[in-house]
Parts: C-alpha cells; sequence; structure tokens
C-alpha cells in the first residue's frame, strides 16, 4: 500500500450492502475501546434499524479502490441528531468511529469528517459533537487537529434495563 491511500478513498452514505462491515467495525471498536463483546444479532438490528429510519441518523462509509479494481469499507462513522433549542438547530453526534488499522494515520477520518461537515451545509446544523474515550489520547489529537475542542461537560447516563 501507498502513501497515496487517500487518493482511491471514496467516500459515500451507508446503505443495506455495509451491514456486514458497519457490524464488524462496531465489534471491532468496542473490543478496541472498552474491551467489549457486543452481541451479533442486537448490533446488526441495530445497524439495519438507523438504515431504514433515516430520523435517527445515518451512516457514512469510506471505500478503498484497489488497483484491481476491487471495492472495500475501510472506515466508517455515524451520525445521530440532537436538538438544541439554545441555537435553534441540530448538533451532529459522530459516533462509532472506526478505520482499519492498515488505513489508519492516511487521511481516511478526515475524509469522512469533510463529508459530514459539506453534507451538513445545506441542513439546520449549528455545530458537531461526539465523545471519545478519556484514555483514546491518539483520537483527541485527531479530533482537535480537525478544529473540535474539549467541551467542559461530563456524560453521565443510566441504561434502561431490557
Amino acid at each position: 500500500m501507498t502513501g497515496q491511500t487517500t487518493r482511491q478513498i471514496n467516500l459515500r452514505f451507508a446503505d443495506e450492502r455495509d451491514v456486514d462491515a458497519l457490524v464488524r467495525f462496531n465489534q471491532a471498536m468496542a473490543h478496541e475501546t472498552e474491551a467489549k463483546q457486543l452481541a451479533s444479532d442486537v448490533l446488526t438490528a441495530g445497524v439495519r434499524n438507523l438504515l431504514k429510519n433515516s430520523q435517527y441518523g445515518f451512516y457514512v462509509v469510506a471505500e478503498y479502490n484497489s488497483a484491481d479494481g476491487q471495492r472495500e469499507v475501510v472506515g466508517s462513522l455515524m451520525v445521530t441528531y440532537e436538538w438544541s433549542d439554545w441555537r435553534d438547530g441540530l448538533f451532529w453526534w459522530i459516533q462509532s468511529v472506526y478505520v482499519e488499522p492498515d488505513f489508519r494515520r492516511r487521511g481516511v477520518y478526515r475524509q469522512l469528517y469533510d463529508f459530514v461537515k459539506t453534507s451538513a451545509a445545506e441542513q439546520n446544523v449549528c455545530g458537531f459533537r461526539l465523545y471519545v474515550e478519556q484514555e483514546n489520547t491518539a483520537a483527541q489529537r485527531t479530533y482537535e487537529r480537525l478544529g473540535m475542542t474539549e467541551t467542559h461537560y461530563k456524560m453521565y447516563e443510566e441504561l434502561c434495563e431490557s
């Protein structure tokens, strides 16, 4: 693989053909960042549900086009929405970010983020947010290089039992 990798990347909104890659990426990301194993059936249903319900959000995929014409999804992210009454606009939350290890540090995430920002240009989007593991300093540096800043908020949650 050459340093020209980013020139062979195609960005697009994900669709049903990407389900297997998105499930695999989410499982790998959960394992890498939190040492968690996600149940394939639940995750697959969740990915398909988002793809069928655009009011929840959307996925973007980065597809590598090899010299022999093969296409392979090598990165993805998910965007979900949060309404801000303070700003009369939507925050787009970037989640489930994953880039295949062989494609990291080659500008794939930058391209994904630029695609999201361009897609937001004609929407009622007031900003972009994401959360990142406290120990994931490499990702934090990437987000800062792209112009994002750390906020003063802490995050709390309570999960509903199913």
